[in-house]
Formats: structure tokens, sequence, C-alpha cells
């Protein structure tokens, strides 16, 4: 997070509550800019910070977003992050997830040979995939083993599993 101050909500979804961490901004869509996603129980999870100001409000258009995703209806995010969030090689990674479409997976080898990286950087490619702040909604949740496999979720395998149970009910699953 920035310097500015922070903002929160919690909203309900089918993998739990999900806290949004957010800022405002003058350039987002309904005001605010997304910081971070976590959901209970989450590896590395945001938690609420003294200081940060709960307004619900503020995050009426990434909620409205988010339920129109869980119902199937949208298949791509219209959310503005808070920038200045990780390492330039994490917000490589970061992007790279932002392009993965809508109902397909890839795995952590193909995401490294598109991104131009070694074999040998897998494993950091996995770390970073690891610290995004922004589960669901910047999809490291199609990110999958060579082999098919469910693998490295820090919101936990059964919530990955579910988003990928969801967007394969609309598009076909692949690995790509």
């Amino acid at each position: 997070m920035t310097t500015a101050k922070a903002l929160y909500t919690t909203v309900e979804s089918p993998l739990g509550e999900l806290l949004l961490v957010g800022e405002a901004s003058a350039t987002a869509k309904g005001g605010t800019a997304l910081a971070s996603l976590s959901m209970p129980g989450q590896k590395g999870g945001a938690v609420v910070q003294d200081g940060w100001v709960r307004d619900d409000a503020a995050f009426a258009e990434i909620a409205a977003q988010l339920r129109s995703y869980f119902e199937g209806s949208l298949t791509r995010f219209d959310i503005e992050y808070v920038s200045g969030v990780g390492t330039d090689f994490q917000q490589r990674v970061w992007h790279a997830l932002d392009t993965l479409p809508y109902g397909t997976t890839t795995t952590y080898g193909k995401l490294a040979e598109r991104m131009g990286l070694s074999r040998a950087a897998v494993r950091a490619l996995g770390t970073a995939i690891g610290r995004n702040p922004l589960l669901v909604v910047r999809p490291c949740h199609r990110v999958i083993g060579a082999d098919g496999s469910l693998t490295g979720y820090a919101g936990g395998l059964e919530r990955k599993q579910r988003l990928l149970d969801l967007e394969s009910a609309c598009a076909p699953l692949e690995v790509r």
C-alpha cells in the first residue's frame, strides 16, 4: 500500500468472506483501486490494521463485479489495482497472470516459457504467483502443475478447484 489512507470492506462469496483492501483513486471505476483481496485462512492474507477505514460503499463496484463473476456472468474484471505493490519481477509475473483467459489453465513451465524465462526460473515464478495479493481477480488459480494436478494456491486447493469448476461451467477447461 502507498501512503494513501487504506480502506477496507468484507464481502460474502462462495469461497467465504473476502477481505477487500484498497485506496481512493480518481481514475478507478467506482473510485477505489484494489490493493488486496484475501480469504479466510489464506497463507499471507491481509488482516485489518489499525488506522484502516471501513468503507463498504467505496467497494460497491468491485463487489458487484465479484458477484457477477461468482454468478458466472463476468469473465474479465475491470478493476484498477494499487500501483507500486510487489517487486519488478512479481509485477511482471502478475501481469502475465492477468492475460490468462477465463476458463483456461496453463502450467508453471508454460507460463515461464511465455514470459521468456528459463526453466530454472520456474521456482521463482511460482514464488511470485504465491505472493499474488489479489486472489480471484488476478487469476493465479489458472496455473496448475505440469501433470495437470492442482498445486500451490494461497487460498487452499479446495478453493482453487472451486474457481476452476466455476469457470469450466461457463467455458471449456484446457491446458495451454
